[in-house]
């Protein structure tokens, strides 16, 4: 058998087979449409609030309106005891409550000081944050509010009673994230870790289905098979990592600071990395079920190792030492950097070097491994 006759074997029993046919092609889409969609609206806003206003003064009132104009938060209603707060936000006809004492705006004009409690469903964490979020910043206007009354009481100038209030001004700009959305944080790591995890249960699967049998697969060298599978494999996820870069990036509204040539030269030894850890992996199995199952075990550790959605001081080292041998890791850091973050070629060439040497040290367990798996009589036993 050529190696050109080879290709063309590895390809039609990569589109018909079923299962590797629906991981690939039908997990790569599916999941380029599923994990961004709850990310869509990036914040949340708008979130609804009751409040409870024991003082019944103007300056609760106006506490209440600032709070109702609050990106994050809307005022839905208004009762009188927290029981019926709390009634509210476990039926989901508020997701947060205030609670405004009595006397507030009596302490706050006499100097005492006054404190507000707020609470909400702290199960959707998003949510809760928003709703928190709105408050604070709602409470530390009433707070300044009270003060800059208090200046102007003492006959201080206006504007120079509001510029002591407000002696520092914060000029925030988002460097990476210009939305300070979730679709430009989390799906640019994640989408790359959907090609790295596809890629290996279609190689595992395909690999751990043939050695166990007779076929085209054992009339062709090791080295032979290894290199014609890593072609095939790097064909079709061109085009799909070209879907996820090329397309989805630009749907979604995620950052691209890298040129089109330096994008694809640092994938290109991840695809090849992935595609021949893929083979490697499948020399462990005789089972097509067991591929798919041990690499969804391990998706989400290998998505925290990554350190985008948690910080890797908060990572035991040994599983940071481990992780260094997944080339999931050293890409999504790498491209993180390149595309995202616009770094240099130069910042980011030892990890472009971590995945052409992955890609030679599987390279080698692959051939070891196949090269053992085809010695094997057809049908033996373990």
């Amino acid at each position: 058998m050529t190696f050109w006759q080879f290709l063309l074997a590895d390809l039609r029993a990569i589109v018909t087979d079923k299962a590797i046919a629906i991981t690939l092609f039908g997990g790569v889409l599916f999941y380029s449409v599923l994990y961004p969609l709850p990310y869509l609206n990036q914040v949340p806003t708008e979130q609804m609030l009751v409040v409870i206003d024991h003082d019944g003064s103007s300056l609760s009132r106006r506490l209440i309106r600032h709070a109702d104009a609050s990106p994050k938060i809307t005022v839905t209603g208004r009762v009188s005891t927290i029981e019926t707060a709390q009634s509210w936000i476990e039926s989901g006809r508020a997701n947060g409550l205030l609670v405004i004492p009595h006397g507030f705006r009596k302490d706050l004009m006499l100097g005492r000081g006054s404190t507000l409690s707020y609470g909400g469903d702290a199960n959707y964490f998003l949510i809760y944050s928003a709703v928190v979020e709105g408050l604070v910043s709602v409470g530390l206007d009433a707070g300044k509010y009270v003060q800059l009354v208090g200046l102007l009481a003492h006959g201080e100038n206006a504007k120079a009673a509001e510029r002591s209030l407000n002696a520092v001004k914060l000029n925030s700009v988002p460097a990476f994230n210009p939305s300070l959305g979730y679709t430009p944080y989390v799906v640019p790591g994640v989408l790359l870790l959907v090609l790295h995890q596809t890629l290996l249960i279609g190689t595992g699967i395909l690999g751990a289905g043939q050695w166990q049998n007779q076929g085209y697969w054992r009339r062709v060298s090791p080295l032979m098979l290894i290199s014609g599978r890593i072609c095939v494999f790097f064909l079709i996820y061109t085009l799909f990592t070209s879907l996820y870069v090329g397309h989805c990036y630009y749907w979604y509204g995620v950052s691209v600071q890298a040129t089109l040539w330096q994008v694809a030269l640092f994938l290109l030894p991840f695809l090849l990395s992935t595609a021949v850890t893929g083979i490697a992996f499948s020399c462990l199995f005789t089972r097509r079920d067991l591929p798919t199952q041990v690499l969804l075990l391990i998706s989400m550790p290998i998505l925290f190792v990554s350190g985008f959605v948690w910080p890797l001081e908060l990572i035991p080292d040994p599983l940071i030492w481990i992780s260094t041998i997944i080339p999931a890791v050293p890409a999504i850091i790498g491209m993180l950097q390149l595309n995202q973050m616009g770094a240099s070629w130069a910042s980011i060439m030892p990890l472009w070097l971590h995945l052409w040497g992955l890609f030679a040290l599987f390279f080698m367990l692959a051939l070891y491994g196949v090269n053992k798996r085809l010695k094997r009589e057809p049908n033996s036993e373990l």
